[in-house]
């Protein structure tokens, strides 16, 4: 058993690492990581503590065999596996934590509206539960009266995540894009500058703004894209009953974690696919796992 899943000293000091690693990537530039034109990068939707979608995923991303290899992960906590009222997604952030450690410059945990609600007490509900508190009770039950101490930690490594991936190709990777109403409030800098508290916040933070926004049209995707002089966005945040779908002119929204998740493996060394063809490309999850795997396994409760 980790030391970490019952020792709330060890599992606060992972996070922590995990957050100055993130901060002090050679990749990170400001509050984005902007990877150059050589390598690979697997890419995945929204995860929601899907451990066994996420593995697969890690696998195939095969960060060992060249430094030139990335990935990207989203979504990481509030799963459907809570039980009672408890989630035990904590634990998958904190393996995430582990990889970040492992490969600092090579893994990469997006900022995601689920992610920024956890660490700022925002109120979100999955399913019918209540996200925050269904992860606060699992702190508990893992740590008791030390809950508190992981879950500052839990904070901390959150704040240090990117809001985006911005690659020399011409693909981004952020959580979602802001709605078309949020449009005149949001900061379209925010990329080339730190985050600040109030930038997590709604309405109209930055980072709130970009990882809730919903229903995009094609002139505003249009017009980040011209901004930012991107060639097509990669988001999760909306439903992808089939694993991905396009929003013309320039977006694939990709989800991971249930049972049709798709995840994409992305050419660094080439200019980025147009939308259309490289949703096309997205790969299964189920032909990543191991023949005894269950697709939507989100792991056991306790170890």
């Amino acid at each position: 058993m980790d030391d970490w899943r019952h020792n709330a000293a060890a599992c606060a000091d992972i996070l922590a690492r995990a957050a100055a690693a993130l901060a002090a990537s050679p990749v990170r530039v400001a509050s984005a990581v902007r990877l150059p034109a050589r390598g690979r990068l697997l890419v995945t939707g929204d995860v929601h503590d899907n451990r066994v979608h996420f593995e697969a995923a890690v696998r195939a991303a095969r960060l060992d065999a060249s430094a030139d290899h990335h990935l990207v992960v989203q979504e990481i906590i509030h799963g459907e596996g809570a039980v009672d009222g408890v989630d035990m997604s904590h634990r998958l952030l904190v393996r995430v934590a582990e990889l970040v450690l492992d490969y600092p410059a090579q893994v990469h945990p997006i900022l995601a509206n689920h992610e920024i609600a956890q660490f700022r007490g925002h109120g979100i509900t999955k399913g019918g539960v209540h996200c925050t508190q269904a992860f606060d009770m699992g702190l508990t039950e893992a740590y008791g009266d030390d809950a508190t101490q992981v879950a500052e930690a839990v904070g901390r490594f959150i704040a240090a995540m990117p809001l985006a991936v911005v690659c020399a190709n011409g693909a981004m990777v952020s959580h979602s894009l802001p709605g078309g109403a949020g449009m005149r409030f949001f900061d379209t800098r925010v990329l080339e500058r730190v985050l600040f508290d109030e930038d997590f916040d709604p309405p109209y933070g930055a980072a709130h703004l970009l990882t809730w926004g919903r229903m995009h049209s094609a002139d505003q995707l249009e017009q980040l894209a011209r901004e930012w002089g991107v060639r097509v966005f990669i988001a999760g945040h909306e439903p992808a009953p089939e694993g991905v779908l396009v929003r013309p002119p320039n977006m694939v929204i990709l989800n991971t974690g249930h049972a049709a998740g798709r995840v994409i493996d992305l050419d660094l060394a080439v200019p980025a696919p147009w939308a259309a063809e490289l949703a096309a490309t997205a790969v299964p999850v189920s032909l990543l796992l191991p023949s005894q795997a269950t697709p939507t396994d989100t792991g056991e409760r306790l170890a």
